[in-house]
């Protein structure tokens, strides 16, 4: 008997059925002739380097990875040496952006505009006002304080005209971020999303795109991002919980399953303001992450079109069940993914080639859809988990538990096997005797990424117990 392991299955308290995500496994939607699908080690994080203060945010401009750490810009090299660059001041996260000519930084609530030739400096205009979002679009530098639309001057982007401020009236919820997309800006509101196009003129040079206005808007400054062309969102329309959308050409569609929803709806509306929402595409992948204040989970936007259903997993660090991911604000520089560190002043690079995290173990998780013989009671004979054993950590000797459920809320003893070592591509991952079910039940599977391997099907012998 087959079991799928894409996805788990528990229970709450409430009498419903949850689903389990993978932690710190990746679904890959491949038919392998074993099974159409596989679980692989999510990817670990190498050290590339130490900055002056935590991680706050990142971009690539013209080849070069520049990040916020502690209260200063900085300049990452090829190399992982850091320069710094100048004072930000704050301790949040901040948004950046870039013309042509400048790198701007939004960063404690003021705008900072950096030039190779020139250095950074602060835009001290006292028509900036606070700023909140930065956005480049069309020649122009575009910020917000929540309530106005603010341009810079075309000619001199440290200098700011009062009587080119507009707003966004669809209603009458505060502005949360900006994006720019195609040449348009979104202004995500509280709880209503505006499109504006450049029209020019001597005032306010962006008009409202008539009809394009979305119903919903964004939860907080940095839980929006552009991704497979575009708007990927946390937020909520009028008395409606909060979600993950996307947003194009004006609709709206869904993106988060009940089961997340449900996560979502165990923080405050302060604490989700404080997510991140931030894409990652490459080599056949298209992953959303949504990092929350102490979890990320991934939405998998490739397998999801693959499969029809909504696919996530969870990211963690540490060998605990629940836990918040290191990595933070993906910057693809360099040939690499380069990340911060939600912990330290590290910053580090995404590699597929282990799954531990700065050296440290991290453990990861699995459950299976129910087992079920049709109300018929079993011994469970065999249990073997099916894969690519063999490339484990070398001079380790990893192990791999099982254990199971009959309620999908308390779980038997686990049952631990050896996971092999590095070069025993034969190794069969088989537990036996392990128990009965009088109806149905559940199996769950754990390790740690020393034990790094993938696999793509539980095969399971049981015996009819009225055979």
């Amino acid at each position: 008997m087959q079991i799928p392991i894409l996805s788990g299955i528990y229970a709450d308290n409430q009498n419903d059925f949850r689903t389990s995500y993978p932690r710190n496994l990746i679904p890959i939607t491949k038919n392998t002739g074993i099974a159409k699908g596989y679980l692989r080690p999510a990817d670990g994080i190498v050290l590339f380097g130490e900055g002056p203060g935590k991680d706050r945010g990142g971009i690539n401009w013209n080849g070069v990875c520049y990040r916020a750490m502690g209260t200063k810009l900085v300049a990452i090299a090829a190399n992982g040496n850091y320069v710094d660059l100048g004072e930000i001041g704050g301790s949040t996260q901040v948004t950046m952006d870039y013309s042509f000519d400048y790198l701007a930084i939004a960063s404690n609530g003021n705008l900072f505009l950096y030039r190779p030739s020139t250095g950074l400096a602060q835009v001290t205009s006292p028509n900036i006002g606070l700023v909140l979002d930065v956005v480049w679009v069309g020649g122009y530098f575009m910020t917000t304080d929540g309530t106005n639309l603010v341009v810079t001057n075309l000619n001199d982007p440290f200098t700011v005209d009062p009587l080119k401020y507009g707003s966004s009236e669809l209603s009458p919820d505060a502005i949360i971020c900006l994006l720019e997309l195609r040449g348009e800006i979104y202004a995500l509101n509280r709880l209503t999303t505006e499109i504006f196009k450049n029209v020019g003129g001597t005032k306010f040079p962006f008009q409202v795109v008539e009809g394009a206005q979305a119903q919903r808007g964004c939860i907080g400054v940095n839980a929006a991002t552009i991704f497979m062309e575009q708007i990927a969102f946390l937020g909520n329309g009028f008395n409606e919980q909060p979600a993950l959308y996307f947003l194009n050409n004006g609709v709206t569609n869904k993106a988060s399953t009940e089961d997340i929803d449900i996560i979502f709806q165990s923080y405050t509306e302060e604490q989700l303001a404080l997510t991140i929402v931030e894409g990652r595409i490459g080599r056949g992948y298209q992953h959303l992450w949504v990092r929350l204040p102490d979890r990320t989970f991934v939405f998998d936007y490739g397998s999801s079109q693959v499969t029809k259903e909504l696919v996530w997993f969870e990211l963690t660090s540490g060998t605990g069940d629940i836990g918040a991911y290191r990595a933070k604000n993906l910057v693809w520089c360099y040939d690499k993914w380069i990340v911060g560190d939600c912990e330290s002043n590290k910053y580090g690079y995404l590699t597929s080639d282990i799954s531990s995290q700065y050296g440290d173990v991290a453990s990861w998780e699995f459950g299976t859809q129910i087992i079920y013989n049709e109300s018929v009671g079993a011994n469970f004979n065999q249990i073997e988990l099916v894969g690519l054993p063999g490339r484990v950590l070398f001079g380790t000797t990893p192990t791999i538990e099982t254990s199971y459920s009959y309620d999908g809320q308390s779980w038997s003893m686990p049952k631990v096997i050896n996971a092999g070592k590095q070069g025993n591509f034969t190794k069969r991952l088989v537990w036996l005797q392990q128990g009965t079910m009088q109806n149905y039940r559940m199996q769950r599977f754990r390790g740690t990424s020393d034990a790094f391997m993938s696999f793509s099907r539980l095969e399971v012998k049981i015996e009819p117990l009225n055979a």
